[in-house]
């Protein structure tokens, strides 16, 4: 009787186990197409200020200037993010 009631008390812990993994395994996976997506947006968006800014009026302004490097040097953050994910997948 009390072997019955342990095997079946493991099998809910197994299946409730399980159950959980596959729920944070789907919303990791979600977490990482998110993170991709906007890093291609955020590229996207720096590729487009560099054709804006392609006689380098922009970067060499000095409130201008320093905000468009502050946004590349984020942008550069976001890449070492961006690799460190990949090479540890």
């Amino acid at each position: 009787m009390i072997v019955e009631l342990a095997i079946g008390l493991g099998f809910v812990i197994l299946i409730v186990g399980m159950y959980a993994n596959w729920n944070l395994y789907k919303k990791v996976e979600f977490l990482e197409n998110v993170l991709d997506s906007n890093y291609a947006v955020i590229q996207n968006i720096v590729e487009e200020m560099d054709i804006i800014d392609s006689t380098g009026h922009f970067e060499a302004d000095d409130e201008v200037g320093s905000t468009f490097t502050a946004l590349k040097e984020e942008i550069k953050k976001l890449d070492n993010l961006v690799e460190e994910k990949n090479n540890a997948a």
